[in-house]
């Protein structure tokens, strides 16, 4: 199974950024990456960077919508997204639930519509530095796979991120053990095999150590994402896999 790096670039990023799509598609031309390879830049570059990254970089929302369509004033349907060319979307970032209060019900609807549209869930849990510190992060993170994935997922049609919500843009990583022990508590709970992402300040300097772990199958990054040199050197840590 190969690893998966998705990139999500947040609310950054304008048309001059997609100079670093270009960059990073012609890197990944002249020596193609042993991971599959994926960003999720902000849906106003979505079109415009599925026709930069070619065959070599594959794109993806950020969010979506439960309904095809229907009076949801600045929302955008899964649909729309693979309209625009997206092959996956984000559901359930953290940043998500916490700041619009999206509950586990709520992501799975939108894997759900992620899924009937043709796109690839990835679909993101994690606990709470006061939860992790309570240890009821696996409770915690079960609850939120029991909740957040529909009947049906699979490898196709499903990844999940596991992203500590204290780790996220905060320069913190768990241990390597943590990590290590939480990605085989994930994979317990899951019914089918599906690639187990990790996220949280994975940059340059770590990925290497994290990918290697052997029960983790990518990684979802964020700012290192925005800048092509520095996503280059964490597809270049990704190893191949059976």
């Amino acid at each position: 199974m190969r690893q998966l790096i998705a990139g999500n670039w947040k609310m950054n990023g304008l048309a001059s950024s997609l100079s670093e799509v270009t960059a990073l598609a012609h890197a990944l031309e002249a020596r193609p990456p042993m991971c599959d390879v994926l960003i999720c830049p902000p849906a106003t570059l979505l079109s415009r960077a599925v026709q930069i990254g070619g065959t070599v970089v594959a794109c993806g929302g950020q969010d979506c919508h439960s309904e095809r369509s229907g009076p949801f004033t600045g929302d955008v349907s899964a649909q729309m997204l693979r309209d625009a060319g997206a092959v996956a979307v984000i559901v359930g970032h953290s940043e998500r639930r916490k700041l619009h209060g999206e509950t586990n019900s709520v992501v799975a609807s939108k894997a759900n519509a992620a899924w009937h549209a043709g796109l690839m869930a990835i679909i993101c849990i994690g606990e709470s530095l006061a939860e992790r510190q309570a240890g009821k992060a696996q409770a915690v993170c079960k609850a939120q796979l029991a909740g957040s994935v529909p009947p049906g997922a699979s490898i196709a049609n499903t990844a999940i991120a596991y992203e500590p919500i204290w780790a996220i843009g905060t320069g913190k990583t768990p241990t390597h053990a943590e990590i290590a022990d939480m990605h085989a508590h994930i994979r317990v709970c899951l019914d089918v095999k599906m690639r187990i992402l990790y996220g949280g300040s994975v940059n340059s300097s770590n990925a290497e150590a994290i990918l290697a772990l052997p029960e983790v199958d990518g990684a979802l990054v964020g700012g290192a994402s925005l800048k092509a040199s520095d996503f280059l050197s964490i597809i270049e840590s990704s190893r191949s896999g059976p």
